[in-house]
């Protein structure tokens, strides 16, 4: 009997977003939490909130969606593949 094994497949797809970081800056900002909460309930440091805010960094999508679902917010970022 042959046994089956599976590999995964990547595929990485990047688009540029304008003024994303103004974006989730002004969701933060009108949120009533402080940063640290917001950034302990995203599971991030503040620096790299700020890095992310003044668009320093890559953001990764999943760090995006939890961002939006921990404000309450939906940035209108969408992948068309």
């Amino acid at each position: 009997m042959v046994s089956l094994s599976s590999m995964k497949v990547i595929k990485t797809i990047s688009i540029d977003v304008r003024g994303l970081g103004a974006k989730i800056r002004d969701a933060r900002v009108a949120d009533p939490r402080s940063l640290k909460a917001i950034c302990k309930a995203v599971g991030m440091s503040q620096m790299n909130w700020y890095r992310i805010e003044e668009e320093k960094q890559k953001l990764p999508l999943e760090t995006l969606r939890k961002i939006e679902e921990v404000l309450g917010v939906d940035l209108g970022v969408q992948f068309n593949d």
